[in-house]
This record gives structure tokens, C-alpha cells and sequence, in this order.
């Protein structure tokens, strides 16, 4: 399934997105406490659908690669117009996406490219657009979550490594590395992975893709929310109000000046 990219770099400096897929049976074990696990795997395909298909109609983004095993998410986010590009290193989430970007900067040596998470099924266009132009100022920018704790995109000047850091407190450890982390208010829709029945009730209220809100509907009800405690801190989201009312960076608008600066 592996296609060929034009050779030439876009003159636009539109983006190339890896997106890293566990394979189906694997994936968002935490959302099997609240979805179970018949609903699980048809959930987490859905999730990687909706965040390709509102990545590819982003006016900044050229194309999409998903790293991913899985013969079933490889073939239908290669119907939505994804490059699938088999997960050879199999050494984890960070092997992959810097696999990703080797697979991309072989074609297009001179390509902006960003990791996405495949689990945004509330992704909007628009919103994802913003982010990539802030990110653009900067040779390393990041995203975190809404639970600021972890990170659902990090992207990369032409010239500069990834240096991939996912998983866990991934936020600190990119802040660490020298990324810029990029604060605006109203993209709550990049924000927002869903790794637990809570994630999913948010992003249900943000608006979910047309691939989850089918499986959502399918479902009968919303699936339930899980006891108090267990998801406080990975599910906790910034009120509107205190997402509005963060000033602004001093030295660009919407990104926080690295460590040190």
C-alpha cells in the first residue's frame, strides 16, 4: 500500500502528517472499562477515520501518512486518501512516527511534517490549520492535550528531527527537548484524544466526525462514565473561561517561548 509522493517540495509549505495506529485489537484498551470490548476496536478505527478525513481537507496540509499493522485501518484510511506505510521498526509509538518521517523526507526531503494522534474524532479543519501555521514560526512545536499533561501534535521545520517523545507526561518531555509549545484558545478540537469512556462523553459535546457519531449512535447510549477518581487527571479539560482569559505569550502570539527564553 506504500504509494509514491511527488519528489519536489510543495511550494505552498503545506504540511506532511504522520499519524501512528495501533493495530485494532490493541488499541484504546483503557475505553473496553466503559465502551467494552466488542465496541473498543470498532471505536478506535473510527477515531483514526475521522481525524484522517479532517486532517486531509485542512487547507495546510498536503498529505497523510499512517503508520499501522493493521490490515483493516490500513485499508479504509487508505480509501479516505491516506499513505500507509507498514510499522517495520515495531519498536513503540516513537519508533513509528520517526519511521514516518523517514517516509516522508525520502520522497520530500524538504517537508515540514507534524505527528497527529489518531485519536481526535472531534477534529475540525479549521482548527488543525491554526495550529500548523503557529507551529510554522518555530523548527519544533507541540500541542498538548486537554488534560495538559500529554501532547496530540508535534511538528518539525524542514532540516530538523522530530525527536519524538509520546507517551505519558510527554508534555514536560517535549518542553524539555526545546519545543515550543503552542497556547491558543478555540482549538479544543486538537486537543482533545479520547482514551477513556470520559474523553469520549467531551468530545461528544465538542461534535464528533461522521465515522465516531455513526458507532456513537450504534452504541444506543453514550458509552458510561467511569467512577470519579479514576480519570480525573487524564480527562480534566481547562474551563472555556480560563482558556480565554490565558494571556497572550510575549514573544509570539499563540506559543510559549522555549525553556530558558
Amino acid at each position: 500500500m506504500d504509494g509514491e509522493f511527488a519528489t519536489n517540495t510543495d511550494p505552498t509549505g503545506r504540511w506532511s502528517l504522520v499519524v501512528p495506529l495501533k493495530p485494532l485489537r490493541l488499541a484504546k484498551s483503557r475505553l473496553a472499562r466503559s465502551a467494552g470490548d466488542a465496541l473498543r476496536p470498532l471505536l478506535a478505527l473510527a477515531f483514526a477515520q475521522d481525524t484522517v478525513a479532517a486532517a486531509l481537507a485542512c487547507p495546510a496540509v498536503l498529505d497523510v501518512v499512517v503508520i499501522t499493522d493493521d490490515a483493516t485501518a490500513a485499508a479504509e484510511l487508505a480509501a479516505l486518501g491516506a499513505r500507509i506505510v507498514a510499522d517495520t521498526p515495531a519498536g513503540g509509538l516513537n519508533a513509528a512516527l520517526a519511521h514516518g518521517v523517514d517516509a516522508v523526507r525520502a520522497a520530500r526531503p524538504g517537508a515540514a511534517v507534524a505527528a497527529l494522534n489518531a485519536d481526535l474524532p472531534a477534529l475540525r479543519p479549521g482548527e488543525l490549520a491554526r495550529v500548523l501555521t503557529a507551529a510554522g514560526a518555530f523548527p519544533r512545536a507541540f500541542l498538548a492535550d486537554a488534560a495538559e499533561i500529554g501532547t496530540t501534535l508535534l511538528t518539525t521545520a524542514p532540516g530538523t528531527e522530530l525527536n519524538p517523545a509520546f507517551g505519558g507526561p510527554s508534555r514536560h518531555r517535549h518542553l524539555s527537548s526545546g519545543a515550543v509549545e503552542i497556547e491558543l484558545a478555540g482549538v479544543d478540537s486538537v486537543r482533545r484524544d479520547v482514551d477513556t469512556g470520559d474523553d469520549l462523553l467531551v468530545a461528544a459535546a465538542l461534535g464528533l466526525g461522521p465515522y465516531t457519531a455513526r458507532r456513537y449512535a450504534a452504541y444506543g447510549s453514550p458509552p458510561r462514565s467511569e467512577p470519579e477518581g479514576r480519570t480525573q487527571q487524564r480527562t480534566g479539560t481547562r474551563p472555556a473561561a480560563r482558556a480565554e482569559a490565558r494571556p497572550e505569550p510575549r514573544t509570539e502570539p499563540g506559543v510559549r517561548p522555549r525553556p530558558g527564553h
